[in-house]
């Protein structure tokens, strides 16, 4: 196990930070524990199509590990979403838990983002950034990886999917919630590497381990 960890790719390591990011009042309830506020909950999202969710219905019935990527042309959130898509759909069904992947984009980059990154479940949009906000969720990096970021902006400008999809400064951040406004964890990304491992998460709500090692550990991000 010690070193399958060692040998795992960097996105699906923590990186940790001394820093603290700072919390607007629900998302400091949030850390405390609370539950998601009603005003959060009613926020909306949008699906592939364009359809306004609440917030909240997505995990209203049963609980949910909700993944909020930077933006659609991180790459390093790519080879995030790319682990995330290898879950069997049969683990999260035999532990009744839902994946949602949240971006910052308009609607119309879902379905060439899922293609990209072979993702299945459950993905929507908060193109005005009012749920990263009130969750907490920072803007800018908190360490210095300059020289990575210009790699992964070369990557994306240079990509066949080119397009402003939302504020590169946007950090994302990981929660598990539900069934209802009820929250159980919370992860906030320091920067664009502070992903949480997704086998650990997987483990607070009951699914199986899954197998990542598959992919060539990635060196230059």
């Amino acid at each position: 196990m010690a070193a399958h960890a060692a040998m795992a790719a960097p996105v699906t390591r923590q990186v940790s930070s001394c820093a603290a990011p700072v919390l607007t009042a629900a998302a400091a309830a949030v850390e405390r524990g609370q539950p998601l506020e009603a005003a959060v909950a009613e926020l909306p999202v949008l699906d592939v199509s364009g359809r306004r969710v609440a917030f909240g219905a997505l995990f209203r019935e049963r609980r949910a590990v909700v993944v909020f990527v930077r933006h659609f042309l991180c790459y390093v959130c790519k080879e995030y979403v790319e682990d995330l898509a290898k879950i069997p759909k049969s683990f999260l069904q035999e532990a009744d838990v839902t994946l949602i992947v949240i971006g910052q984009a308009s609607y119309h980059h879902i379905e060439p983002f899922c293609k990209l990154t072979g993702y299945s479940h459950e993905i929507y949009v908060d193109p005005e950034r009012e749920i990263y906000r009130r969750l907490g969720m920072k803007r800018g990096e908190e360490s210095n990886l300059l020289s990575g970021s210009l790699q992964s902006l070369w990557r994306a400008v240079t990509g066949p999917l080119f397009d402003f999809q939302g504020d590169p400064a946007q950090q994302g951040g990981t929660f598990i919630l539900g069934p209802g406004n009820n929250i159980h964890f919370v992860h906030h990304d320091r920067n664009r590497l502070d992903h949480k491992p997704i086998n650990s998460v997987l483990q607070l709500v009951g699914v199986q381990h899954v197998n990542f090692a598959s992919r060539p550990s990635v060196i230059h991000v």
